[in-house]
């Protein structure tokens, strides 16, 4: 069993609110834009980190974390990428991987709104944890935090903090 924190958009910003958060969890997932390495590094002395760059990400990013991150956590077939849309508006990128290989759990950033949606037709979770930075016309920062057993999701929770 594993706890799992999954955020993206953090555009530079980190802080004690979010470290606490951090410390809970088993894992950390960011699902790109991260900004500032600084961001990253502090998630990395605490708990280990899957990550993706993002669109606004500089070269440094680019070479320490891949476009799309796939594993499986436990059980679970896992597919990170920033940009990635969600179920019916899959970004071109990767929609026809997808569709031929779908993981159970699709993971993407980039819009700052968070989703949590079934694809019934590809037997796919999708989750976007919107952002948790302070850049971005978000009103409320969100993040998401669940458990992956074996190969089930579960205790989904959304953690919201005020922009």
């Amino acid at each position: 069993m594993k706890k799992i924190l999954l955020l993206s958009d953090t555009h530079s910003y980190i802080d004690d609110s979010i470290i606490k958060h951090v410390k809970q969890a088993d894992e950390v997932w960011h699902a790109g834009d991260i900004g500032d390495l600084s961001v990253t590094d502090a998630i990395k002395t605490l708990k280990p980190l899957r990550a993706v760059f993002g669109n606004i990400d500089n070269d440094k990013a680019r070479m320490e974390f891949p476009e799309n991150n796939r594993f499986f956590c436990e059980d679970v077939d896992v597919w990170i990428t920033h940009i990635g849309g969600y179920p019916e508006k899959y970004n071109q990128r990767v929609r026809e991987e997808i569709k031929k290989n779908p993981p159970k759990l699709f993971i993407s950033g980039h819009s700052h709104i968070l989703k949590v949606m079934q694809d019934k037709k590809l037997n796919l979770l999708h989750m976007n944890p919107g952002a948790v930075g302070k850049h971005g016309f978000q009103k409320v920062r969100t993040m998401l935090r669940f458990i992956i057993d074996g190969s089930t999701i579960k205790n989904l929770e959304v953690i919201e903090f005020k922009k």
